[in-house]
């Protein structure tokens, strides 16, 4: 009974420093990745425009399935109006980090933020 106890009480702390580890790797990889400087707007997977996240503007995205507005503001991008059903993508937080994008399915629209710096950083790699 009392090895039952123990190996109960060394499974939960292994579960436990897993946590923290996997926790840890995931706030570093979300704090240390870098903010972008440009949009880059794709409708059905074709290149449709970069814009600089550096001046403020409204681009209006026409396309066969629908329309979106994009506003770039503050160093940030967001979705204003949305012509598809659900409106999803004008419901997201404005983007400013490199990688992280908006969608919009029905539309066909994918708005992601990128970083035209050169690949030399100053973070710190948090792979290897």
């Amino acid at each position: 009974m009392n090895c039952d106890k123990r190996k109960l009480r060394n499974d939960i702390l292994l579960v436990a420093i897993l946590l923290a580890v996997v926790s840890a790797a995931g706030l570093a990889f979300f704090f240390l990745r870098g903010e972008g400087n440009t949009v880059e707007v794709t409708v059905d997977g074709q290149p449709f425009g970069t814009y600089s996240l550096g001046r403020d503007a409204r681009v209006p995205i026409v396309t066969e399935r629908g329309s979106n507005t994009l506003v770039i503001r503050d160093g940030r991008a967001f979705v204003e109006e949305a012509s598809c059903p659900d409106g999803i993508c004008a419901a997201h937080r404005p983007i400013k980090r490199n990688g992280e994008s908006i969608v919009c399915l029905p539309n066909r629209v994918v708005v992601t933020v990128r970083s035209t710096h050169s690949t030399q950083s100053d973070a710190p790699d948090v792979i290897s």
